[in-house]
């Protein structure tokens, strides 16, 4: 893991982890997960639904902009997936911001692949503080500013979340 000195402690990236998925009910399922990884790396896939995975939402494809034709020509099956991840994130904790949808998403992907999950996904909010919490709207606003990337996909988002908890921890510490 890359380490930063911010004001004589050391403030370490985090690994993010992000899910898009078909909507934002219970019968919601992961169409693309992101990985921002401490080290600085990134990524990134859209995921084939199973058969059984047919809940899809209108209101979120506006949302992140996949449609179900480029998860079918672009997505991987879901065990190619969990794989992946898990040799990425192999022993990990990594953090999402929306944990309790991210962790049901990603217990679905894990549950339908049939493979057992390498890592361990966090709530962000176990590693904030109060300073930066007060900082974090408008930090993750500049940082979205200059990103100039688009919001709602899972990598992006990741790096977004990833990079706004680094700045918000350098000036908490300074």
């Amino acid at each position: 893991m890359g380490a930063h000195k911010a004001g004589g402690r050391q403030a370490r990236r985090l690994g993010v982890l992000d899910i898009e998925a078909s909507g934002f009910g219970a019968a919601s399922y992961p169409i693309e997960v992101g990985v921002a990884l401490a080290d600085g790396r990134r990524w990134c896939s859209l995921v084939v639904p199973c058969a059984d995975w047919t809940h899809w939402s209108a209101e979120a494809e506006a949302l992140h902009g996949i449609t179900r034709t480029q998860l079918r020509a672009h997505g991987r099956p879901v065990a190619e997936v969990a794989r992946a991840l898990n040799r990425l994130l192999a022993g990990a904790t990594v953090y999402s911001d929306g944990w309790v949808v991210d962790d049901r998403w990603l217990r679905r992907l894990y549950f339908a692949a049939g493979v057992p999950q390498a890592f361990t996904l966090s709530p962000l909010e176990a590693v904030l503080n109060e300073d930066q919490m007060a900082l974090w709207q408008v930090t993750r606003d500049a940082v979205a500013a200059e990103l100039a990337a688009p919001r709602h996909r899972a990598s992006t988002d990741a790096f977004l979340v990833q990079e706004t908890w680094y700045r918000t921890r350098r000036a908490s510490a300074a």
